[in-house]
């Protein structure tokens, strides 16, 4: 049955992914079970993004009501729960305005338009921008031209111009590419594609003192590791350097597409304009439904301390599996965002885990990333390090 479910559906999609062969039905708390009734224990969460799990019936009855009430108006018009939304956001992110998006790419679409509006209204010429190696940041053009992997752009170049990329983590990297043209430093907190790197303390501060010194914004993209994965609500509030623009998207919304760009007030005043930006989708009420309700569980429910709470043990699970095991040679990570280094070839480390009723993914430089729901508990991990094992043998 499951490959007859395949089979139907290469013959009609596009194919342009590389899927492993499962068909998943539905989902429960942290596992989720195929067509054929099999449970996995999840520690993907649709790529971070399920940080409340599955079936979470609180979230699960407001957007039953809104689908009844009302999915989409157009950004012509309000609706309850915008405003609503926008509030819980800025408030757990410590930014002060927000934009909705449909997306994480096209939140980074947004905050590349808003840090070269801002530099156009400054009437300084700027227009480049630094962004790091081995970052990712989307798909489309533009968001496609800032990530730090050649594989992924030069199929597409000549792309968007204006692109710098610096070595993450370096700061004299990132000061050799400031030019007088620089208007925008862009930079994951914690690079999860790229391979499970945390930015140093000092990285992120030395890039908050060159921003503020020469008049250039600060983008941090937190679409992967925000929203409570590293420990904090958004990454960034642990370093305690506040950037410019913020980008959002995955856990916001719990499963409901759902992206956002926040800016500071100064950036609000001084860039977009009505007219400047726009999506039909974005903002919707079902979306926005959706981030009030995460927002509310996550406070309510005390994710965020949970998550402090629940991460050391997986780290302590995983350090000793780099020490017990010749295959696994380094672990990475912060939160309940990590990774392990391993000498097999990922892909075949997971099909063997999906054999063992273990969903993970990968990440750049064969790693295999952990990016659980967030509501584990200590037997899930310890039932994730057994399954794993058996896998790595």
């Amino acid at each position: 049955m499951v490959n007859k479910k395949i089979q139907e559906e290469e013959q009609q999609l596009f194919q342009l992914y590389n899927r492993f062969p499962l068909v998943l039905d539905h989902g429960e708390g942290v596992y989720l079970y195929d067509t054929d009734g099999k449970k996995y224990l999840d520690f993907a969460a649709g790529i971070a993004v399920m940080s409340l799990g599955y079936q979470n019936k609180e979230l699960e009855e407001s957007l039953t009501e809104q689908i009844k009430k009302l999915c989409h108006t157009s950004n012509l018009f309000y609706h309850e729960n915008g405003g609503a939304a926008a509030e819980a956001l800025n408030r757990v992110s410590g930014m002060d305005h927000v934009f909705f998006t449909n997306s994480g790419t096209e939140a980074i679409e947004g905050a590349l338009k808003t840090a070269r509006k801002y530099a156009a209204l400054k009437g300084n010429g700027r227009f480049e921008i630094i962004a790091m190696e081995d970052s990712f940041h989307g798909r489309s053009m533009g968001a496609l031209s800032v990530t730090g992997t050649a594989a992924y752009r030069e199929p597409f170049e000549p792309l968007i111009p204006g692109v710098r990329f610096a070595r993450f983590n370096d700061l004299d990297s990132v000061k050799a590419n400031i030019t007088d043209k620089t208007c925008a430093i862009l930079l994951e907190p914690l690079q999860g594609e790229g391979g499970i790197h945390p930015a140093t303390q000092g990285f992120m501060e030395g890039i908050r003192a060159l921003c503020d010194e020469q008049d250039i914004l600060m983008i941090c993209d937190e679409i992967q590791c925000g929203m409570g994965r590293t420990g904090n609500m958004f990454a960034w509030q642990e370093y305690g350097v506040r950037p410019d623009i913020l980008t959002m998207a995955k856990a916001i919304g719990n499963g409901i597409p759902v992206g956002a760009f926040a800016v500071t007030e100064q950036v609000a005043a001084h860039s977009m304009k009505p007219g400047d930006h726009g999506t039909t989708y974005g903002g919707n009420p079902l979306a926005c439904m959706a981030v009030k309700k995460v927002v509310e569980i996550f406070e309510k429910d005390k994710i965020v301390e949970h998550v402090r709470e629940i991460a050391p043990y997986l780290t302590k699970r995983l350090d000793e599996l780099v020490e017990e095991t010749d295959c696994v040679t380094e672990r990475r990570g912060k939160g309940l965002i990590q990774g392990i280094v391993v000498t097999k070839p990922a892909g075949e480390v997971i099909n063997r885990a999906i054999e063992e009723g273990l969903l993970i993914i990968s990440a750049k430089g064969n790693v295999l990333r952990f990016v659980p729901p967030l509501i584990i508990e200590k037997e899930h991990i310890d039932e994730m390090i057994e399954k794993l094992k058996h896998a790595l043998l």
